[in-house]
């Protein structure tokens, strides 16, 4: 076991009508002012915001609720909020929806708490950040685990190509996520299963490590993928079904607090292998489109072509995940490989940009993407196999 820290400050409140919760959890926070974030009108359609609403009122708290998020979250959404937040004299926000709700607060957070600051700056590390404002969550969608990781993500949509970027901070972190299955279940089906192949690849993107021996953190890893894949697929096919959304949103949570990468980088065991997440976040910032589906598309090649590094731990994966039984490791790892796109397949996931895009992308598109993905060839992605703008090409090829 490497030497790592670990942290995870975010209260869990979970369970069905807590929701309701909501003014008594931001009150104990601090809060006075809540400034209240959404996405579209499902939550107004449904009361939820209306009950949050009212118990923030019962908590004898001032609120303004603002919406507008879309997926792939904007950097104008984000800008407008904060002049709306400033105005309002806000000193708590509270997310009331999915990750890309969830990474708007985040930031909105940070732009509030710093006025003089472009918030983007921070995203492009021109300024550190050294200081926000307290956040709260009401989970309606389990994908992004934002709920309880330290990152946020955010798309630049105020010039040509737009550029999606990431930062990951311990004031990302939110103080509560109130989490209540029954939110989830009005959900459109694609959208579920959008949410359960995200939530497979931040457990994956963790697995994926060039320091093993951390043998607990495997079988906690293991145990989530082998969860997922049972009820991932019940939860799409049946969105009523409580048990299933129950285990779907809780595994969303463990899959990006951490846990099942502890150790598996140094000193700070938050890290893996997160190429993907950047080969699909260059999709969708140049394409819009879903998260989810963009990484779905894109794991197969990229696995294929980095297996050879270490097709033993593909292997494990096969074995200890899928009941793989070849004794052979490359094996093995092949049949690991087709049996994690066959469960994509199993929730109507794309295993190819064609089946994603509805369309093939040509030589120079995929050339615009890997550029994207590449900062304008100036950084390197991933770890179990560092790739340079030319690997990245060329899996986006192989996903083609």
């Amino acid at each position: 076991m490497q030497k790592f820290e670990y942290y995870a400050p975010t209260r869990i409140v979970f369970g069905e009508d807590t929701e309701k919760r909501a003014g008594e959890l931001a009150r104990e926070y601090g809060a006075s002012r809540v400034f209240v974030i959404y996405g579209g009108g499902s939550a107004k359609k449904s009361g939820l915001l209306d009950t949050v609403e009212a118990s923030l009122k019962d908590a004898g708290l001032a609120s303004f609720c603002s919406g507008g998020v879309v997926p792939n979250p904007r950097l104008s959404t984000v800008r407008r909020m904060i002049g709306e937040a400033k105005e309002f004299g806000a000193d708590f926000i509270l997310a009331v929806g999915g990750g890309s709700v969830i990474d708007t607060a985040k930031a909105v957070a940070h732009g509030t708490a710093n006025p003089d600051v472009d918030v983007w700056d921070f995203w492009l590390r021109k300024v550190a950040l050294t200081r926000s404002m307290p956040i709260g969550a009401i989970l309606t969608i389990s994908a992004a685990g934002s709920e309880t990781s330290d990152s946020s993500v955010i798309t630049d949509d105020s010039k040509e190509p737009w550029t999606k970027r990431g930062i990951n901070t311990e004031f990302n972190r939110c103080r509560f996520a109130i989490m209540d299955p029954k939110l989830t279940m009005t959900l459109p089906v694609y959208q579920i299963a959008s949410g359960v192949a995200d939530i497979f690849m931040h457990t994956d993107e963790r697995y994926f490590t060039t320091i093993l021996g951390n043998h607990l953190t495997d079988q906690l890893a293991e145990g989530l993928f082998r969860d997922i894949i049972e009820w991932g697929p019940k939860g799409v096919a049946d969105p009523q079904n409580y048990e299933a959304m129950s285990e779907i949103m809780w595994c969303g949570s463990v899959s990006h607090v951490g846990m099942t990468g502890v150790g598996a980088k140094g000193d700070t065991g938050r890290e893996g292998d997160w190429g993907v997440h950047q080969l699909g976040m260059a999709l969708s910032a140049l394409y819009d489109v879903t998260h989810g589906p963009s990484l779905t598309a894109t794991w197969g090649s990229w696995a294929r072509y980095v297996c050879s590094e270490n097709p033993a731990r593909f292997a494990q994966l096969g074995r200890r995940v899928f009941g793989v039984t070849e004794a052979d490791d490359e094996k093995a790892a092949e049949a690991a490989i087709a049996a994690v796109e066959k469960f994509y397949q199993s929730i109507g996931m794309p295993i190819s940009i064609h089946e994603l895009m509805g369309r093939e992308l040509s030589d120079e598109e995929l050339a615009a993407v890997a550029k994207e993905c590449s900062y304008d060839y100036t950084r390197k992605i991933g770890t179990f196999k560092v790739l340079d703008a030319d690997d990245i090409l060329e899996i986006y090829k192989m996903a083609r």
